[in-house]
Parts: C-alpha cells; structure tokens; sequence
C-alpha cells in the first residue's frame, strides 16, 4: 500500500494544508476527532482524494492493562468514518496503577516507554492482538522517543520490535526522529536499530523536529526538522523504500511556506539516499518510491513490485495480503500468569515517581528521572492551556508558574480537560486569583463546566463562588 508524502493535519494549519502541493495523504489525531463527523477541511482533503490516516495516542497498548474496550470502539469508529487503509498507535504505556496493583489510577498524559523484557514484550503482543481483533484496518505502532531507560532491560529496540512483529504480525510506523532523539538521549545507534528490525514490516515513517538542552534532546514537534534526523532518514531509505512519509508539526506552527521547506528536504533525502536502479537505461540515483520526482514512474514501480511479491507467495504458498490486511496472523498466548502483575508493579512505580513524588525505583537514573519528571508537568501545562485557552487568558502570566505549581505532587487522574477543571478549582480554593476581575471570570468559568459535579473539597468552593458572584 503505497502512501506517498504526506503531512500531520492539526487544525490549527488546516488551511496552509490544504494549500500545499503534492500532499498525497494526512494524518490526524484520533483522539481529536469526533466519530460521527469530520472537520470541515478534512471533509474537502477527502473529496480531493487525499488519504487520511488516525493516529491514536491514548491506548497505551504497551501497559500492563488489556486495551479498554470504550477506547478501542472508538479508534474503530474513527478508522470506519475515515474510510481509512490502517490505524496508528504507539508502543508505549501512558497510565499505571488501579486494580492490578490495588492503588490510584495515575495518568502520564504523555507516552512512557515500557522495558525491552520478556514480560513487557509477552503483555504487548497479547494487548496488540486483542487490539488487532477490534479494529477494522490493520494496525501499525509507533517506537517513541525517551528520555529515560528501564534497568535490566533484555533485548536492544531492534530486537524487541522484529519480535513483536514476528508474534503478533503487526506492523511499524518507524519515527526517524524518535531513533535520533534515543540516539542523542540514551547512546542508542539507529543504524543498528534499523538493521535488527524487520524493515519490510514498515508501514510508513515520521519526521519530526526538536531541540537539544542541556546534552538532552526534546522531541518538541515545535521545531524544524534537522540534519541528524534526515541522516537518520536516508539511512532507512538506503535499506528500503517506505510506502510514505510523512512531517509531523504539534506546536509552534510556522508558515506555509516554512512546511513547504521541510517536506522538500524530505523529499531531497529520500532521493540521494535510494539506492542505485539497476534497469537498462535507467538514470544514475533514480528510485521509485515516496522520494520519486515522478509520481507516475512511482506507481508502475509499486504495481511492478507488488505484482512480483504476490508472484513470490503464490508460489510459496503465502497469503500475498497478509501483511497489509492483518490475515492469517500467528497465534499468540496470553501473558503468561504473573507477568502482568510484575508489569504492573514495575511501571506504577515509576510513573508515581515521576508524577506523585515517591522515590525513585531501584536502578533509575534519578537525574533522568528528574528531566523527565519536569517535561511531563510542562507537557501537562502547554496541553491544558490549548483544551482551556481561557484559563492562561485569566490568570496572564502568572499561568504557568501556578500549573506547575499545582500539578507538584498532583498526579492527573483523567484526562487534560478534567485537569483544566481541577487546577481551577484548586486556584480558587487558594483564593486566587489576586484581581477581583480575574477571579470572577475563573468563577464563572469553573461554574459553566462543572456542571452538576460536585467539588471534590465539600462545599467550601461553591460557598465561595456565591460570594465573588454576589460581591461580598
């Protein structure tokens, strides 16, 4: 299934979009659609003929829980009003806690990676079949980028993935610049990584920019696209030619103009690094392929290459589409009894020390742990204050100071907007904010989306709104 390039589609620049050339497909948060109707401009990317791909960040598929259920229908209703060839998601774990461990249900609100072991690796390939089995298009997971590594840990990011795919046939989304920032972080070598996974397992690719701080290297999706990361590019073109690519740009929105820049380089690395054609008559560097300066020449290689793959697995036998529909996948056994426990235990541990203050678990690098302690509470800020634009309108510049105030030692227990909803309140317990003015627009707006809920404190908060509301 060929892609081509393509771009993630947020709506803050969903007009510039719609207006770049040679977009061949998108892709789109699905936790940020509705599932029963599009986006307008989607709606026009879809007439048009352009692809689009829903990229989940919420199931966690890599925790020690089974995939919830509500989270999954969801992700399939997506994928059926998208009309979509497959669904993405990530190889990570984003909440720990609750009835395995028989403590609070903590919420990362950021993907955490699980450890390279056998008892991660026996969870995830049975959440990846139960997930499988639930959704309508194949699926393909992402490798994250980290800012921290498990102890202990028994196989290298390579290996772990070659043998998810080998257990549970799924496929890869492989993030080029997720294996330059674990190169940059932890001392990981991409090269190796792409030589020990299955490459022709791959899905499609994400570029995507970010910044070094402090020897540190933050996967912001908030700045350009640098020339590591296309290194880190043209070494996996150099060993396959990817179905698509595409740029991913989650903040900090340059021009149209500026995305433009970026998908040309893309488009540039993928040319010099294609391996040499070896046809009569063919040019020096040509490859088909997403890096292809002909779309044309592109697809009658693909159908070619295609045709000759199912040439091969007639002959031998193989279901020529199993790759691509998921089909006749190998069986994979439950966790063995215990390993979900031990999962459990292991990753609840660390995300309360990273979100609640409880020490560090035994063989953490504990300034790591400090790093990522302090990027997941800035994560939490930045989001809350896009699901909630009014409350850094509010308070103006003393916003960020009093988040990161709030969420020390307050882990989230549900989702960006509960948190919205719950730093609020804790603001005006405190008796902030300072301004009158201010304070009775925090009122009003804790007011309007509380709803019928009740405050968590008793009725301290409502007595006190009654009061800023009538002016006394």
């Amino acid at each position: 299934m060929e892609l081509g390039i393509g771009i993630g589609w947020r709506p803050e620049i969903a007009d510039e979009v719609e207006a770049l050339a040679g977009i061949d497909w998108v892709e789109a948060v699905a936790e940020n659609l509705c599932a029963d109707h599009l986006p307008d401009s989607l709606v026009r990317l879809r007439e048009r003929g352009v692809r689009v791909v829903p990229h989940g960040v919420a199931l966690g598929l890599g925790g020690a829980d089974r995939p919830d259920p509500v989270r999954l229908a969801s992700l399939a209703a997506r994928a059926e009003l998208l009309g979509t060839p497959l669904v993405t998601e990530h190889i990570a774990f984003v909440r720990a806690g609750g009835p395995l461990t028989a403590s609070p249900r903590l919420e990362a609100g950021h993907l955490l990676p699980v450890p390279r072991t056998r008892d991660a690796l026996d969870v995830l390939c049975e959440n990846v079949r139960i997930a499988q089995d639930s959704l309508p298009v194949p699926l393909a997971l992402e490798n994250i980028a980290a800012l921290i590594t498990w102890p202990g840990e028994e196989l290298t990011e390579g290996q772990f993935l070659a043998e998810l795919v080998e257990r549970t046939g799924v496929r890869l989304l492989i993030d080029v610049a997720n294996l330059h920032t674990n190169h940059v972080n932890l001392g990981q070598d991409p090269a190796k990584a792409l030589d020990e996974l299955p490459v022709e397992a791959i899905a499609y690719v994400h570029v995507a920019g970010g910044v070094e701080k402090n020897g540190v290297w933050h996967d912001t999706h908030a700045h350009p696209v640098t020339a590591p990361v296309l290194d880190v590019l043209a070494e996996l073109r150099s060993r396959v030619d990817p179905p698509g690519v595409l740029l991913e740009r989650d903040d900090a929105f340059p021009p149209a103009g500026e995305l433009a820049g970026e998908l040309d380089a893309i488009r540039a690395t993928l040319r010099r690094a294609a391996p040499p054609t070896r046809g009569p008559g063919a040019a020096p560097g040509a490859a088909p392929g997403v890096g292809s300066a002909s779309a044309s020449a592109s697809a009658s290689a693909s159908a070619s290459a295609s045709a000759s793959a199912s040439a091969s697995a007639s002959a031998s036998g193989e279901d020529p589409c199993r790759a691509v529909r998921g089909g006749d996948r190998p069986p994979v056994a439950p966790a063995p009894a215990g390993t979900r426990d031990r999962t459990a235990v292991a990753q609840a541990a660390l995300l309360s020390a990273l979100v609640a203050g409880t020490p560090a678990p035994e063989g953490f690098d504990h300034r790591r742990l400090r790093v990522q302690s302090r990027a997941l509470a800035a994560k939490r800020a930045d989001v809350v204050a896009k699901v909630a634009p009014e409350l850094p309108e509010i308070l103006g510049d003393g916003y960020r100071a009093a988040f990161l105030a709030y969420a020390d030692g307050r882990p989230m227990s549900g989702g960006y907007r509960r948190d919205a909803l719950d730093f609020a309140e804790h603001v005006l317990i405190a008796g902030g904010p300072a301004d009158p003015a201010a304070r009775r627009r925090l009122t009003y707006w804790w007011q309007d989306r509380a709803g019928a809920r009740p405050p968590r404190r008793g009725t301290r908060l409502i007595r006190a709104a009654r009061a800023v509301l009538v002016g006394r």
